[in-house]
C-alpha cells in the first residue's frame, strides 16, 4: 500500500486524486482496468439519479412527521406540572408545529391560501379531495391556525392510528376516525372538522385527470345534516403533481381491496406550486336528504378543480407555476 502511494507522487508529475484513487483501489482488489468499472458505475448512478431523487423526495415529508412527534415528547416533558393548571397544555406545541409546516410550505411549494373568508365563524363541515398525500390539508390547517387561530380536526383511514410514533400527533391535532356520533358531536361542541370522502382509494387510484372517487358515499353529508352545520368545498391546485402513485398498476388496485392498506408505492415531492381554494358555503337544509347534499357537495368540488385546474395536470406546468402571477378570482 505504502508503495502504491509513493507512485501517486513519483516522477515530474503528480498523477489527479482520482487516478490516484484507481491505481490504490487496483492494487488492494487486484482487479485490473478498475476504472473502466468505476466510470460504469457512475453512469449508472447518473442515469438513475432522477428515479432515485423522485422515490426518496417523499421521504422529507415523513422526517418532518418525525420531528413533529419528536417535539411533542420534548414539549410534554417540559410542560407536565403546567398540564394540571392549564385548559389547552398542547397550544405552544401547536403554534410551534403550524409555524413549522406552514414555513415548508411556503418554501417548498410556495402554498397559497384563498377563500378563507367563505369559512363561518362557527363549525362547518370541511370536504376536500384527497391527493396521494394529505400534505395539502397539513399546510391548510396549519396557515388556517396562523391567520385565525382556529384549529381544524379532521377524519383520517384507521391505518394512519396504526403508524408507529402517532398516536401523541393524532391526540394532540384531534384526528378522528370516527364513528359518525363523534364528528357529529365535534362539530355540536363549535369546531371546524374535515373529511375527504373519497379517502385512500381517492388517494391512490385518482390521477392527473383529477377524478372525483367517491361512489356512493353519503355519510359525510349525513353528519353535516345532524349536527346542521355548513358543508365548506375545497380544493388544492396541482396537488396531484406534487405527489403521484403508481395506482394504474391492475395488481395494486387488487391488492388494495384485498388488505385495504396504502401498498401502492408513492413518488414525487417536486415543489411545485400549490394553492388552495375554499368554495361558498353549501348551507344547512333540514329539508335536503343527505344523497341530495351529497351530490351538491361533490358537484361543488368538481366545480373548484374545473376552474383552478387544468386537466390533466401536467409537473413541469406546475412548476413552472411557481413563477408566475395568481390572478385575482371573484
Amino acid at each position: 500500500m505504502t508503495g502504491g502511494n509513493e507512485s501517486c507522487t513519483a516522477g515530474p508529475t503528480s498523477m489527479s486524486y482520482l487516478t490516484c484513487l484507481t491505481y490504490i483501489l487496483e492494487e488492494w482488489t487486484g482487479v485490473e482496468d478498475i476504472g473502466d468499472y468505476l466510470s460504469y458505475a457512475f453512469y449508472i448512478l447518473w442515469l438513475l439519479f432522477p428515479l432515485v431523487v423522485v422515490f426518496v423526495l417523499p421521504g422529507v415529508i415523513v422526517i418532518l412527521f418525525y420531528v413533529s412527534i419528536l417535539w411533542l415528547h420534548i414539549y410534554q416533558r417540559k410542560n407536565e406540572i403546567k398540564e394540571a393548571y392549564s385548559h389547552d397544555a398542547w397550544k405552544g406545541a401547536r403554534e410551534v408545529l403550524a409555524t413549522l409546516w406552514d414555513g415548508h410550505g411556503r418554501i417548498w411549494h410556495g402554498y397559497e391560501l384563498h377563500g378563507v373568508e367563505n369559512i363561518p365563524e362557527g363549525p362547518g363541515l370541511v370536504v376536500f379531495y384527497h391527493g396521494a398525500t394529505p400534505v395539502d390539508f397539513i399546510y391548510f390547517s396549519a396557515r388556517l391556525h396562523i391567520m385565525k387561530k382556529r384549529r381544524c380536526r379532521v377524519v383520517a383511514d384507521h391505518f394512519v392510528f396504526r403508524l408507529p410514533g402517532f398516536r401523541i400527533l393524532l391526540e394532540v391535532h384531534g384526528v378522528l376516525h370516527g364513528p359518525k356520533e363523534a364528528c357529529v358531536r365535534t362539530l355540536q361542541n363549535g369546531h371546524l372538522l374535515a373529511i375527504a370522502p373519497g379517502g385512500v382509494r381517492e388517494a391512490l387510484f385518482s390521477d392527473e385527470m383529477y377524478t372525483i372517487l367517491w361512489s356512493d358515499r353519503k355519510g359525510f353529508a349525513q353528519v353535516a345534516i345532524d349536527a346542521k352545520v355548513p358543508i365548506i368545498p375545497m380544493f388544492t391546485q396541482n396537488v396531484r403533481e406534487g405527489f403521484r402513485t403508481l395506482g394504474g398498476i391492475k395488481i395494486l388496485r387488487s391488492l388494495y381491496e384485498r388488505i385495504r392498506l396504502p401498498v401502492v408505492p408513492l413518488y414525487g415531492g417536486f415543489p411545485v406550486k400549490l394553492r388552495t381554494f375554499i368554495g361558498k358555503p353549501i348551507p344547512y337544509d333540514p329539508n335536503v336528504t343527505a344523497e341530495e347534499l351529497a351530490a351538491k357537495t361533490k358537484a361543488a368540488v368538481q366545480a373548484l378543480i374545473e376552474k383552478h385546474q387544468k386537466i390533466p395536470g401536467n409537473i413541469f406546468r406546475a412548476l413552472m407555476e411557481r413563477f408566475q402571477t395568481q390572478k385575482k378570482e371573484d
